[in-house]
């Protein structure tokens, strides 16, 4: 079974540029926005300064006709300079010195060096830079200063009486070429620095908060990666545990800390006979027997439950040997979460046990079979040498005759007794041969057929014509049905039924089951039929069933049994189709 999640969140380097991006764009955006709050602050200074030094040469050209005397185009420089925002205005000549000043004192000194003049390129178009501005007594500050050619004679139209006056005029008062004097204006930029502060301040409050705003988003991008990886890790180990829970061999229940049954895998529901759905949920003292909650106090006492052997009791009154385990969960701080039972189905390693046991018991029996067999045999053949010496001396019917015919029946009898037994202690040496299962089992049905009919037992044998060969000795196989057909009409009596059938199995096997519908096997005895010496028949030896077992088990094959009274008795025989043994193949092949 897998387990797939699908992610809902956009890949990390996606949304990282995504954000960078936006970041990009808003900081360019708002460096724009400075910049054109400044050109508009900056083209305003410019409007103004420019003002300002047409409205001076107008000034000077008005007071040139009017013949004002140096005292008051001073006083108009002056009175000009205390408009709001303007720092100074100053006419100097090309070398930098003042002229004229709106501060009287600075007539004389020097505005700028000859370089710094040569450096500002004076032209007649208005041109501007920043600079400062050394008030008296105040703290230095910035200053957006204009400067071009000073021309108070040059203008764009006017009326015809100073055209009357041009040329006078200019002899009076335009200097040479060499004379030229520059005007210079100079505003104070309070405004433009509030302004640019104010930009500066409320882009910089933007910034941060988008800055805080994308930080918030990668911090929660990562934390939902980080979720998502965790609940991905959750979700894998959730699999991860519930497929073992599911595919585990042994049976698995666990409670919880309300001794509530939570979990309950498959093989537990096959084990115990029920699902899931019906213990879920259940207190554990309701859906689990008394024996498995006494182990459960044992183990929170502190005394460990490990391996203990229990029988089950199944719905059906079946008895199922379990080996149960029981633990308490934890958490790291020692809380109570729960118990977890661990049980797993011990029929297989009892029956395994008591096969081992049989096969001691077989391996002892041989010893002394080989040890006594050949010690027993010679007397017998002398005491059966006797027996017949006597019969042939008496009469016959009488006394002495008939106990010498007794005598030599139990001799016959003894023999074959040790016979079986050194046959079924001796190694097996199988004539394996590829043939049709069918008519060994018709073959077999033949000899007992006599039998059966005598007896008013009816024989059915249901056999599908297009099974596969089987690798069998038929001659062991027969002996093996006629040894369970026998045991059938004895236990059948009379008017009765005998049925055998045959399979093929998906797993490359040949089922053989023969039913009966005799009076059946008593429980406490079904355990003991293949016993050694274990019979139930007046004149049986005990070793008959015993050897069906042995060469079932020399095909590398399987029998088992099950029976219930009154209604009869069915033997399985499970045996593969083609042997893993190659002796046995050789002796197939020839």
């Amino acid at each position: 079974m897998e387990f797939k999640t699908k992610s809902t969140l956009l890949p990390a380097w996606i949304a990282i540029a995504a954000v960078a991006l936006l970041l990009g764009i808003i900081i360019t955006l708002a460096i724009k926005d400075l910049q054109r709050g400044r050109e508009v602050e900056i083209q305003t200074l410019r409007e103004k300064s420019a003002v300002l030094m047409s409205s001076f040469e107008s000034g000077a050209r008005t007071g040139m006709g009017m013949r004002w005397r140096h005292d008051q185009r001073q006083t108009l420089l002056e009175e000009m300079a205390y408009q709001p925002n303007v720092l100074y205005i100053a006419i100097t000549d090309r070398s930098g010195r003042i002229l004229a000043h709106s501060d009287p004192q600075r007539v004389g000194q020097q505005l700028y060096s000859p370089q710094q003049m040569a450096e500002l390129k004076v032209s007649s178009d208005a041109q501007w830079h920043m600079t400062t501005f050394d008030e008296p007594q105040a703290q230095q500050q910035n200053a957006f200063e204009a400067y071009r050619w000073f021309k108070p004679l040059k203008r764009g139209s006017g009326h015809s009486g100073h055209m009357m006056n041009r040329s006078r005029m200019q002899e009076a008062a335009e200097p040479q070429d060499d004379e030229q004097a520059v005007i210079f204006a100079a505003l104070d930029t309070v405004a433009l620095d509030a302004a640019q502060a104010k930009d500066m301040r409320n882009t910089s409050i933007l910034l941060s908060i988008l800055l805080l705003l994308a930080l918030a988003s990668l911090l929660a991008l990562f934390w939902g990666r980080r979720y998502q990886r965790s609940s991905q890790q959750l979700q894998d180990s959730r699999a991860f545990s519930s497929e073992i829970i599911s595919n585990l061999p042994m049976g698995l229940i666990t409670t919880n800390d309300q001794h509530q049954i939570r979990v309950v895998n498959h093989a537990a529901e096959v084990m115990l006979g029920c699902s899931a759905a019906e213990l879920f949920g259940q207190p554990s003292h309701q859906a689990l027997p008394a024996e498995w909650q006494q182990l459960a106090r044992k183990n929170s006492h502190g005394q460990p439950i490990i391996e203990q052997d229990i029988d089950h009791r199944l719905a059906g009154g079946q008895s199922l040997p379990l080996s149960l385990s029981v633990a308490n969960i934890v958490n790291h701080s020692g809380h109570f979460l729960g118990n977890v039972f661990i049980f797993r189905d011990m029929r297989e390693i009892r029956q395994l046990q008591e096969e081992i046991r049989r096969k001691e018991k077989l391996a002892a029996i041989g010893d002394l079979a080989a040890g006594v067999a050949h010690e027993i045999r010679n007397p017998l053949s002398s005491i059966k040498g006797f027996a017949k010496y006597f019969a042939d001396r008496s009469p016959a019917g009488s006394e002495q005759h008939e106990l010498a015919k007794v005598m030599a029946k139990e001799v016959d009898r003894l023999n074959r007794v040790i016979t079986e037994l050194l046959a079924l202690v001796r190694p097996a040496d199988l004539r394996l041969q590829r043939v049709a299962i069918n008519e060994v089992i018709e073959h077999s049905l033949h000899l007992i057929r006599q039998d059966a009919e005598s007896n008013n037992i009816a024989l059915r044998s249901r056999c599908d014509g297009a099974l596969p060969l089987v690798e069998i000795d038929p001659d062991r196989l027969t002996q093996v049905l006629l040894n369970l057909y026998l045991n059938a009409i004895q236990a059948i009596g009379s008017d009765g039924v005998l049925e055998v059938d045959v399979e093929a199995t998906k797993e490359g096997t040949m089922r053989i089951t023969v039913c009966d519908s005799g009076a059946g096997i008593p429980p406490d005895e079904l355990g003991k039929i293949f016993n050694p010496y274990f019979t139930t028949k007046a004149a049986g030896t005990g070793l008959g069933l015993t050897m069906v077992q042995k060469v079932i088990e020399e095909h590398q094959g399987t029998i088992a049994v099950t029976s219930s009274q009154p209604t009869g008795t069915r033997f399985e025989i499970v045996i593969p189709l083609r042997h893993n043994n190659p002796q046995g193949e050789a002796h197939a092949d020839a």
